[in-house]
C-alpha cells in the first residue's frame, strides 16, 4: 500500500468539489471532502444544499460514503471550497459528527497547506451520550 500524502488528500477533494445543479431546488458540490482510513483507503463527498433548507456539509457525504463501504476508522480529513480551492475546517456539526462515528480524538484534520490538527484541539468538549437516559 502506498502512503496518502496531505496533498493526495487536498487533491482528491479537489476533484469532487465542482459546483453542479442536480434540479432547480438542489445543487451540489460547493465543497468537497476526502477522508483517509486506517486502511489506507480515500473516500470523497460532496456538499448537497436544497432550497427548501436540507442539505449537509461535504464531510458527512465521504463519512457516508466510507461507511457504505465498510470503514469506519478515519486516520485524517480535509474539506475544500470548489470555488477557490481553499481549504475549509469543518464545522461544529461535522466536528462532532466525526467524533461521534469514530470516538477518535486523534483524527487529524488539515486545515491547510502547512497545518493539521488532531479532531481533540477542534472539539475539546464532545457531546456526552451518557448524560441522557435512552427511552426505548
Amino acid at each position: 500500500m502506498s502512503a496518502v500524502s496531505n496533498g493526495d488528500l487536498v487533491r482528491a477533494a479537489k476533484k469532487v468539489a465542482k459546483f453542479r445543479r442536480a434540479t432547480d431546488d438542489v445543487t451540489f458540490g460547493h465543497v468537497g471532502a476526502a477522508i483517509l482510513t486506517d486502511k489506507g483507503h480515500v473516500y470523497t463527498g460532496v456538499s448537497i444544499d436544497a432550497w427548501c433548507g436540507l442539505g449537509f456539509c461535504a464531510e458527512p457525504s465521504a463519512i457516508a460514503n466510507m461507511l457504505t463501504n465498510g470503514e469506519h476508522g478515519i486516520r485524517k480529513i480535509v474539506a475544500v471550497n470548489g470555488r477557490n480551492g481553499k481549504i475549509l475546517p469543518p464545522c461544529g456539526r461535522c466536528r462532532e459528527f466525526l467524533y461521534q462515528v469514530t470516538g477518535d480524538k486523534e483524527v487529524g484534520v488539515i486545515l491547510d497547506k502547512c497545518r493539521e490538527a488532531k479532531l481533540g484541539d477542534l472539539l475539546p468538549e464532545q457531546w456526552q451520550k451518557k448524560s441522557f437516559k435512552r427511552r426505548h
